[in-house]
């Protein structure tokens, strides 16, 4: 395939705003602590434990691997999944909302176990800070949320800095990368 694959952490950047995947692109590693707020910097350390394969001893526990989608062109990485049970966890430093984005991680990540070979059951948000499960439906049980994870990768291979214009006020007001951002509602 000719186009690069999408990474299955910028589904929930480019729900959030597509520039600002612009601009977590441009960072280097030493340059993240000048550009990451306190939220960015709390969801890295919440994946250290299953990015190093710490989270659980059990080896049929698949933690911190990558996965690709080759139906999808996804690429990226799991959290934790179980294979004797069939359950897939995103984990997330602290879930006040469930947002699209991280739903459409989930369902990232489920295609690419399923492509894989495993067989994914159930599917669910863990929230570490308050010790909290959200059990989600699979993009097989429901098709409404299916439809617009579909729709959120066509619109990414699509995007065109050309045509956009940012309207959501809340977005800026809480983006690192706002003083830099030219499509910033914000500006005048």
């Amino acid at each position: 395939m000719s186009e690069n694959p999408i990474s299955i952490s910028s589904l929930n950047d480019f729900v959030f705003c597509p520039v600002s995947i612009y601009f977590h692109n441009l960072e280097s590693e030493d340059e993240k602590l000048l550009f990451q707020d306190t939220y960015q910097i709390n969801g890295t350390n919440a994946h250290k434990a299953s990015d190093s394969g710490k989270y659980s001893t059990r080896k049929d526990v698949l933690q911190g691997i990558s996965v690709y989608s080759e139906i999808y062109n996804l690429c990226g990485k799991i959290d934790v999944f179980d294979i004797k049970t069939g359950m897939l966890t995103e984990r997330k430093k602290k879930i006040k909302t469930i947002y699209d984005g991280y739903v459409f991680q989930l369902y990232a990540q489920c295609y690419s176990l399923i492509e894989m070979g495993y067989n994914v059951k159930k599917i669910r948000l863990y929230s570490m800070d308050d010790n909290k499960v959200y059990n989600i439906k699979t993009p097989f049980e429901d098709y409404d949320m299916n439809l617009k994870f579909q729709n959120l990768l066509k619109d990414m291979k699509l995007f065109n800095f050309d045509g956009f214009i940012q309207t959501n006020k809340t977005k800026c007001d809480n983006c690192i990368y706002e003083p830099l951002c030219s499509y910033s509602c914000l500006k005048g």
